[in-house]
């Protein structure tokens, strides 16, 4: 009696019949999609900060220019006087913005400067607006 060998079925694997790794078999394979959109969203929120950090001080930037040329034209009409406040450049005329930074703070003006002591020092207190802090923006 011979025997006969039975052909052997073929079969197709797809990758999810086949026997799961240690962490397949927990679920962790399922979670790995929301931990990669999750990240990006921490990714995303911390660039979003840093940008609005940095395009507050731009802003505060272009505002002490606008508000040195008015200091500047002040002290020309006022024989290199300072003026007391910032507020007066407005009132007088010299200035058409309100002399704040971008975090609605307002500007510093120390006359005489301590780094040109025949000038003036303009400054804002920064994001932190700590008074003279480390992040303020001259």
């Amino acid at each position: 009696m011979t025997t006969r060998k039975r052909p052997r079925e073929q079969t197709i694997f797809f990758p999810w019949e086949r026997n799961q790794s240690f962490f397949g078999k927990r679920g962790v394979t399922r979670a790995k999609p929301f931990v990669a959109a999750l990240s990006m969203i921490v990714v995303l929120v911390l660039l979003a900060s840093r940008e609005r950090t940095r395009t507050g001080i731009r802003s505060t930037r272009a505002t002490l220019g606008i508000v040195a040329t008015a200091v500047d034209v002040y002290r020309a009409d006022h024989e290199r006087k300072c003026p007391e406040e910032l507020k007066t450049l407005k009132t007088e005329g010299y200035l058409a913005i309100d002399p704040i930074d971008a975090w609605g703070r307002p500007l510093r003006l120390i006359c005489p400067g301590r780094k040109n002591p025949d000038g003036y020092d303009l400054m804002s207190d920064g994001p932190d607006g700590l008074i003279g802090g480390l992040d303020r923006v001259e």
